[in-house]
């Protein structure tokens, strides 16, 4: 049997520190980048991205580079 680990979460303060910009610059990225991932909203007031789908966006920008 496989067992699935939890999804992990990241807000837009993470993925600001994981590049070292400004924690509004992946809201900017969403307007500019069609291929940045969507974030999923939680709850009306709380949007989180999944690592998983930001790691695979930084696979993807890496191979094209």
């Amino acid at each position: 049997m496989e067992v699935q680990m939890p999804a992990t979460y990241l807000t837009d303060r993470q993925i600001g520190e994981r590049y070292n910009v400004h924690h509004l610059t992946p809201r900017r990225w969403l307007k500019t980048d069609p291929t940045f991932p969507r974030p999923i909203r939680l709850t009306p007031g709380c949007t989180r991205w999944k690592l998983s789908d930001i790691e695979a966006w930084e696979t993807a920008k890496a191979n094209f580079a």
